[in-house]
């Protein structure tokens, strides 16, 4: 089976995340922690978040993959911007203790000119001190399209903040199709190397997510702008690819293209229909 679903709004609550994604044909999905451009502090009902795991096990969903704001960033030239996004993982983590047994995505950050050798060592170093042992909760980093100072737009800067982190186990991968394909990985004519460049590097052992996004940029345009799926210069035939490779087939994948609610509907029955043709 495919494990799909896409972003969801937790204006309506925990539970209601839940219920919407099983609408939709989803069994895994994704939710921003809080306003994606902004960072004040959530307070969620606990009851609402229990009644989500109930749904989640009830269901047999796949881990979630909850999403850090975009306005966080690790390294910083600031560091007030640096103290904030700690701190806010931080919270952020202690909240998801409520939901064990799922993840947290982040983009690693931006140098800010600062060099990409000092942005490794603040972002790595900020991880150390963020993470906990008895955290039930791995964080992802995510794969970047190198767009300006980005740190994560080549496998190597991810392996290089894992390979300073103390608790390697409580971190992993989330690989997002649209970026490393702006990022001049070309997953749509040799998805395979990709693949073995990806294992050589960091190690398909620690990919534990796909965001799947088509791309509106030729390969190399280092841009990050989604398209949806099949409309982009990566296209369906190269993505159901993705779904459906034996060393990802069993990840869960997260729509992040430009879509309403309808539309992510629309792309899980169009991916769940191609997965199964090609299952057959």
């Amino acid at each position: 089976m495919l494990n799909i679903g896409c972003h969801l709004s937790i204006s309506g609550g925990y539970a209601q995340m839940g219920r919407t994604a099983e609408k939709i044909g989803a069994n895994t999905f994704a939710y921003f922690t809080r306003n994606p451009r902004g960072g004040g502090k959530p307070s969620p009902d606990p009851d609402d978040m229990a009644a989500l795991c109930t749904f989640l096990e009830e269901h047999a969903f796949k881990p979630l993959v909850a999403h850090a704001p975009y306005t966080l960033n690790l390294c910083s030239d600031k560091p007030n911007v640096r103290e904030f996004a700690e701190s806010t993982m931080k919270e952020d983590l202690s909240l998801l203790e409520a939901l064990p047994g799922n993840y947290y995505n982040f983009h690693p950050g931006c140098h800010m000119r600062q060099g990409m050798d000092a942005g490794i060592h603040m972002i790595s170093d900020a991880l150390n001190r963020i993470m906990t042992p008895d955290s039930h909760t791995v964080m992802l980093l995510e794969t970047m399209a190198g767009k300006g100072s980005e740190v994560g737009g080549r496998f190597e800067e991810i392996r290089a903040i894992l390979d300073r982190l103390d608790l390697k186990d409580k971190f992993g991968v989330c690989l997002d199709t649209c970026h490393v394909f702006d990022a001049g990985y070309d997953i749509k004519g040799g998805l395979d190397s990709v693949l073995e460049m990806f294992d050589r590097s960091i190690g398909l052992s620690r990919l534990r997510a796909v965001h799947l996004n088509d791309s509106k940029n030729q390969i190399g345009s280092h841009k990050d702008r989604h398209e949806k799926i099949g409309q982009g210069n990566i296209g369906l035939e190269a993505l159901t690819r993705v779904i459906t490779h034996p060393s990802l087939r069993t990840l869960p994948f997260i729509l992040e293209t430009p879509n309403e609610l309808d539309g992510y509907q629309s792309e899980i029955t169009l991916l769940r229909d191609a997965f199964e043709k090609h299952s057959c």
